[in-house]
């Protein structure tokens, strides 16, 4: 009975740092060089921090600025945008991307759940 109490805590502490697939979708922000986040109406996602880890896939956003978007810093700022992905939910973080939209800015402003970042 010891190990199979033992095999199910194993379990439960390996399923809990596992990553899960997810689509989330919000502002998807990049205020300085090698920073990236997304905040959905559950919090914020990184995505990449700089000098740090970067989810894979990170080529598929391109460039937002080319997009509805929001300079706030030079040529850094934000957009909104929907990201299909592999997270992290104990560390708030995407893993990996497999698709990346962006929006409308009207599509984040009209959702009362997000708030606009700061310009």
């Amino acid at each position: 009975m010891r190990i199979k109490t033992v095999l199910i805590a194993l379990a439960l502490t390996v399923s809990a740092g596992a990553a899960s697939a997810e689509k989330l979708c919000g502002w998807i922000e990049n205020p300085t060089p090698g920073n990236w986040w997304l905040t959905d109406r559950d919090g914020s996602w990184i995505l990449a921090a700089q000098g740090g880890a970067e989810a894979e896939g990170m080529d598929l956003i391109g460039d937002i600025s080319a997009g509805d978007y929001v300079a706030t810093n030079g040529n850094y700022g934000y957009g909104c945008a929907c990201v299909d992905a592999e997270v992290d939910v104990s560390e708030s973080r995407i893993v990996s991307i497999s698709s990346f939209k962006q929006l409308p800015l009207k599509t984040c402003k009209r959702d009362k759940a997000l708030k606009t970042p700061a310009e």
